[in-house]
């Protein structure tokens, strides 16, 4: 580096996350929809703020902020905004965010490219010595030619022609005057176009495939494996005065099942399994029993909500099967309700829903009736 090139500490950052992402066919807007474990946004703005990268504005689409917070919990120096109508408009709102900090350089990046290799930003910030602007680039390996309707038209020169990647690289300044003076629609297809008709030079530097764009459905469902299993158990006592709730059917008996909500044991097992099959915790974790608003909660809430996790994974549930173990109440004339009840919550097909029931010859404390117990396995398969 000469002594022209920001040092890492001066340098910004903006992810662009605003848009809709419905090519994906994710159940939430792509940038937020889980990959390689965690959501999308979350993998470029690690990478950054290793990098000493900051602050790190993220532009993202109005009424986003709860489910984008909770994406980028926890990285040092990220900023949420709302973004605007288009991907131009969206970077000039982030950049006009970054005045009060007024760093020496700022990467543009989108979202939907997780995978962000150190030595591109290392390549990008390096060119800025020489030049205003920096883009990653990559060879064309395919022969292109123009299309007149759906025949063939003239050839293009591939050796002329790069494929442009994200972050782009440029010293701020420039970059936001280049942005206020724009006087064309806001469809720029990237700040690249933006810089060269603020007149700016921009370098190319070599990209990386591993920086390859998220866009489609089979862009997420490569990266899942096609069958995921859990399971769950449950206990709960028995009590007077309480009411009796089992796979989200009352069923009238002397006692009734004590805890901090509706003590549904069945469900409670099977939310467990669901939430065991994608890796997310347990009952507890998302639903404390310290947490008052819980308390008498009925148990559907849960199940719908671990269904609705399991749907941002790319998962649907593929069978479930749950045993409740006890001496009484007796589970066979209530079987059909049961099932019915939990297909429902599910959005599942009946005959993917399995109840049964077991004792255990008296024995323990399900035998002496203090209370009941129920454990469950679910599998869940992708769409």
């Amino acid at each position: 580096m000469t002594d022209q090139t920001p040092p890492l500490n001066d340098v910004a950052a903006v992810i662009v996350a605003a848009g809709a992402g419905l090519r994906a066919g994710q159940p939430v807007p792509k940038q937020f929809a889980r990959w390689r474990g965690k959501p999308v946004v979350r993998h470029s703005a690690e990478t950054l703020a290793a990098a000493g990268i900051s602050p790190i504005v993220v532009a993202i689409p109005d009424g986003a902020h709860d489910v984008a917070g909770a994406a980028l919990a926890g990285i040092a120096g990220v900023r949420l905004i709302t973004g605007g109508a288009t991907r131009q408009e969206s970077v000039r709102r982030a950049l006009e965010a970054l005045a009060d900090a007024a760093p020496g350089a700022v990467l543009i990046h989108d979202a939907a490219r997780p995978v962000l290799p150190r030595a591109v930003i290392d390549r990008l910030v390096s060119a800025l010595a020489a030049q205003p602007g920096a883009i990653p680039v990559l060879p064309v390996v395919d022969s292109l030619c123009g299309a007149d309707g759906a025949v063939m038209g003239a050839p293009a020169a591939r050796e002329e022609l790069r494929r442009v990647q994200t972050p782009q690289a440029f010293r701020y300044a420039d970059i936001l005057a280049a942005h206020r003076g724009w006087r064309g629609a806001d469809t720029a297809g990237d700040d690249a176009q933006v810089a060269r008709a603020g007149g700016l030079a921009v370098a190319l530097v070599d990209g990386d495939e591993a920086l390859h764009k998220l866009t489609y459905a089979a862009d997420f469902a490569a990266d899942l494996p096609p069958m995921r299993v859990g399971t769950g158990f449950d206990v709960h006592r028995l009590a007077e005065g309480e009411e009796m709730w089992l796979c989200g059917v009352r069923i009238d008996h002397t006692h009734g099942l004590a805890g901090h909500s509706d003590a549904d044991v069945a469900i409670h097992a099977l939310v467990d399994a669901i939430l065991g099959a994608i890796g997310d915790g347990d009952i507890g974790s998302h639903f404390p029993p310290s947490d008052p608003q819980w308390r008498g909660a009925s148990s559907d809430r849960f199940l719908v909500h671990a269904v609705k996790l399991a749907a941002t994974q790319g998962y649907r549930i593929g069978n479930v099967d749950v045993t409740i173990i006890c001496e009484a109440p007796k589970v066979g004339p209530h079987r059909a309700a049961m099932r019915q009840r939990l297909a429902g919550l599910l959005d599942a097909p009946l005959s993917s829903v399995s109840v049964k029931a077991t004792t255990t010859e008296r024995l323990g404390f399900t035998g002496r009736g203090e209370g009941v117990a129920a454990q469950a396995v679910a599998t869940l398969l992708r769409d």
